[in-house]
Parts: C-alpha cells; sequence; structure tokens
C-alpha cells in the first residue's frame, strides 16, 4: 500500500501523507553570495513556506500551532519554520528542506550517557519501544557528541543524507562510527518489527550517524526517526535563476497490486457488537459506509461536553459509530477530501474509556496501542482498526464524500463524516484483545 500510494502521488500530484509536516530548514549561506533582499531573510523563507503550503492548486495541511503551552491555535499557513543556519565562503545558497510529520518527531530521543555507556545498547533499547506511531519503514538518524542541542540537530541533520547503507555493506566499514551504523542497520531489522510494526525484516531501511567532539565526562546521544513518508529536498541558488526540479520516472516504481484473495468486505451499517466478534487480529478489511473523524482535540472537546451532561454540536452521535483518527488535507479541484491517512492511536488513549461509555462501536488509526486500551477493547467487545501509515493519498481515493458536522473552527481537527467505499484497514486489535502488533513481530 506505501509503494501503490507513493506511485499514485506521483501521478496525481498530491501529498504522500496528510501530515505534511512542520517545516524544517538546513541553509548554508556563502559569505560571498550577493542577496537583494529588502527584508530579513527568515522572513523570506517562511513566505516561501507560505506560500507553498497554501498553493491553492495543491494545498498542504496547517499543522503549525502558535501559543504551545497555551491556545495552541493554527497559523493557517505552516509558519514559522523551523531554520537552521551556517555560512562558508563561497558564492552560493544551498538549502535543504523538510517536511517533517509529527508521527516520527513524537518518537525523538535524547540522553546523556557515561563515556563507557554503550550507544548500540541505548539504541537498541529504545528502538524495541518505539512502537509503530513513525510508519516504519524508515531511516534512524543519530547524532552523537557535541552537547544536547548539538547532538539533536546532528540527528535531524543526519535524515537528510542519501540512503547508501547497500554502498556499506558492500564495501565494508572504515571506521567506528560506519561500523555502528551497520550493526544497528543489521540488528534492528532483527527485532522483526517491521513496516507498520506488524512483523517482518525491514525496519529501517538505513542508518545515519553524524558526529562531533564532546566534553571528556560526557556522551551525548540522540536519536529521531523518518517515517516511510521521507520528504525531503536539496538546492542550490548561484544567481542564475530559480532552481529548476526533475520529476521523477514512473518507471522507477514497481507495478503493483493490493492482494484481494483474502480481502472480506464489510457494510459499517450492517456491523454489530456480535457481528465484530467474526473478525480476528490480522484480518484485512475493505470499509463501506459512513465513519467520523476526531483527533486530539475533537476528543477533548468531547470529553468536555460529555462531563458537563450536553449533547454535541448539530445532533452529533458517537454511538454504534466508528471513529476515524485523522486530521485530513483540504481538497482541491474535484475531490471529496484530500489526502487522509491516520494518526497515530496512542495519543487517543487517555480518551478511550470515555469514548467507549458513550458507545462508540470501534476505533480507526494507526499503530498500536496502550495496554490499557487494549483491556478496554476486550471489556466492551469493541475492536480497534489499522490503516497504512503514510499512504493518504490512496485512503482518500475510498472517500466518496465528506463534511463537517462539529467544531468547524479547528480545522483538520474537526469532527467529519466521511462516506467510505472500499476503504482497506487491518484488524489490529479484535475483541479478545488479541493485538496484531504483539503477535505479528513475535512471528519474525
Amino acid at each position: 500500500q506505501i509503494l501503490i500510494n507513493s506511485k499514485m502521488c506521483a501521478m496525481g500530484h498530491r501529498p504522500l501523507c496528510q501530515d505534511t509536516g512542520s517545516v524544517n530548514i538546513f541553509i548554508k549561506v556563502g559569505l560571498n553570495a550577493k542577496l537583494e533582499l529588502s527584508k530579513e531573510l527568515e522572513e523570506v523563507l517562511n513566505e516561501g513556506v507560505a506560500k507553498g503550503y497554501t498553493d491553492p492548486d495543491n494545498t498542504l495541511r496547517y499543522s503549525v500551532v502558535s501559543d504551545p503551552a497555551g491556545e495552541r491555535k493554527n497559523t493557517r499557513n505552516n509558519t514559522p519554520a523551523v531554520i537552521h543556519y551556517s555560512v562558508d565562503n563561497s558564492d552560493k545558497i544551498e538549502i535543504t528542506v523538510a517536511a517533517k510529520g509529527g508521527g516520527s518527531e513524537n518518537k525523538s530521543k535524547f540522553t546523556v550517557l557515561n563515556p563507557s555507556d554503550s550507544i548500540y545498547d541505548w539504541v537498541m533499547e529504545n528502538v524495541k519501544h518505539m512502537g509503530a506511531g513513525w510508519c516504519p519503514p524508515g531511516i534512524l538518524g543519530i547524532g552523537i557528541g557535541g552537547n544536547p542541542e548539538k547532538a539533536m540537530l546532528l540527528a535531524k541533520e543526519s535524515l537528510m543524507d542519501h540512503v547508501n547503507i547497500h554502498e556499506l555493506k558492500s564495501r565494508g566499514p572504515k571506521n567506528a562510527v560506519e561500523e555502528l551504523r551497520l550493526r544497528l542497520y543489521e540488528d534492528i531489522n532483527k527485532l522483526g518489527l517491521g513496516a507498520q510494526g506488524l512483523g517482518g525484516v525491514t525496519t529501517v531501511v538505513d542508518v545515519k550517524i553524524l558526529d562531533y567532539p564532546c566534553h571528556a565526562a560526557s556522551k551525548p546521544v540522540a536519536m529521531i526517526p523518518n517515517c516511510a513518508a521521507t520528504r525531503h529536498i536539496e538546492f542550490e541558488l548561484d544567481g542564475n535563476g530559480p532552481a529548476k526540479f526533475e520529476k521523477p520516472d514512473l518507471d522507477i516504481w514497481p507495478d503493483l497490486e493490493i492482494p484481494m484473495d483474502s480481502v472480506k468486505r464489510v457494510k459499517i451499517e450492517d456491523l454489530t457488537k456480535e457481528k465484530l466478534q467474526e473478525f480476528k487480529s490480522g484480518d484485512t478489511l475493505l470499509l463501506s459506509g459512513k465513519i467520523l473523524t476526531a483527533r486530539d482535540a475533537a476528543h477533548k472537546k468531547i470529553v468536555e461536553y460529555k462531563e458537563a451532561g450536553k449533547p454535541l454540536p448539530n445532533g452529533v452521535d458517537l454511538k454504534d459509530r466508528f471513529i476515524y483518527y485523522v486530521g485530513p488535507v483540504d481538497p482541491v479541484r474535484d475531490e471529496k477530501v484530500g489526502p487522509a491517512g491516520p494518526t497515530t492511536s496512542t495519543r487517543m488513549d487517555k480518551f478511550t474509556k470515555d469514548m467507549m461509555e458513550i458507545g462508540i462501536m470501534g476505533m480507526i488509526g494507526k499503530a498500536e496501542r496502550k495496554q490499557p486500551t487494549i483491556d478496554l477493547i476486550k471489556e466492551y467487545k469493541s475492536m480497534y482498526l489499522i490503516a497504512t501509515g503514510g499512504a493518504a493519498y490512496l485512503i482518500s481515493q475510498s472517500i466518496k464524500d465528506a463534511k463537517v458536522l462539529a467544531f468547524e473552527e479547528m480545522g483538520m481537527e474537526a469532527i467529519y463524516e466521511f462516506e467510505v467505499k472500499d476503504m482497506p484497514v487491518t484488524v489490529a486489535v479484535d475483541t479478545e484483545g488479541t493485538s496484531i502488533h504483539t503477535t505479528g513481530p513475535a512471528k519474525w
């Protein structure tokens, strides 16, 4: 599904994943470059970001909120970007831009090890507990040394490098960092986490490491993953006009189809709590019918209404409904909705008991659920389904109609009603509490 989605996006010129991220910019400015600016460089860069994200022919999702510890109000154009500046003696400007999704950013880790501690052991232990919310398979970036902020910056910057682990495997490592890269790459893939955490031999497609001298008493180490929908590009400006980009050749994608031999078609209107018990963890379903959407902010609002004893706006009724954890991209042209892939479900775990008490039928998201949530699913004979993280454009093709029902002021965090036809999902936790995120990797 990830590869099919990727090819569809190249053809349709739409985002791979609905989470078009926060924008990370690495800019190296030559001291001899003649910049003809009438405003600050940072303002110019942010104007570029705003222009890109609000392009009416290909709108991207606005995910950035201001006042992060308070109101958390959406900035409505995905600015400001996170900008890292450096200089050299050239007469050029080099820019790398990454649209980094929140699912992978949220799995970032940092520590200061003792000088005698093992970096390998720390990374392996953390990868085991990272779950699937970062949407593997992806790239693992590691920064070593400097100080806390330098290590984190190195880890992020390492993710911008090209995938070349196959070249390292072929020629063999030449230093300690390359030895660590290769060892981690091979041993992480032996953990059996696999794509989407469902089990398999490919969890990372590369491990990147950048290091920097540090204090003799410390060993700062940072780790940041990139998701399957890795999106970054680099270009150079030398005064001879704008940068130009070549579209990828569609022949580089394999011809794939979703196997349909074991797929079960399900009409949501026919489902009951008794009927749910027929489906088992690992089953692939094609859902048709009407579902509701809700993410973090909507869940918080729903619980507030519940505690106040008030009905939801516009008569929205959650009883016996499936709730899809998604914040879609706005539609363009003849789309009913833009790319609409799942967000990480564990963030909604804190609200699950309230939602079960309200009477929802089940949930759709991505990645694993925590054990207390799995226990609730079993207790209420509910079900948790997963859609493929990152395959947002593919999923959006199954959404035949979309309308906002409540909290329209929250933008992509509003409650929508989607009418879907043959939406591809997998049973992740069945009514007996069996989780594929436990059984799948265990098989490998």
